[in-house]
């Protein structure tokens, strides 16, 4: 079950969406979240971007964002590393939403 889902003002991601993003099995994302090996944050989206949400995830040198509404439907979907070179990191790699 690939899913997303909002529920009284906060995101629960299933491990296989987490685990797809970021190119990882997803029996890893719970102990690698567990250990800091990977990290999240929740932005709101204000103005023109209110009811959109961008979650990002990291591990390792890369991060994957979803920008997604508040019925979980993903939006937009890229992913940038963020390796040791971060002031000449390129830009994000877009991916189509299926």
């Amino acid at each position: 079950m690939n899913t997303i889902e909002f529920e009284q003002g906060a995101f629960t991601v299933d491990a296989d969406v987490v685990a797809a993003v970021l190119g990882i099995e997803p029996a890893l994302v719970q102990p690698l979240m567990r250990d800091g090996k990977i990290t999240s944050v929740c932005e709101r989206g204000v103005d023109k971007d209110a009811g959109r949400y961008r979650l990002t995830f990291v591990h390792a040198n890369l991060a994957a964002h979803l920008v997604v509404d508040e019925e979980g439907h993903v939006i937009e979907q890229s992913t940038h590393d963020v390796g040791a070179g971060r002031g000449s990191t390129p830009g994000p790699k877009r991916k189509p939403v299926v």
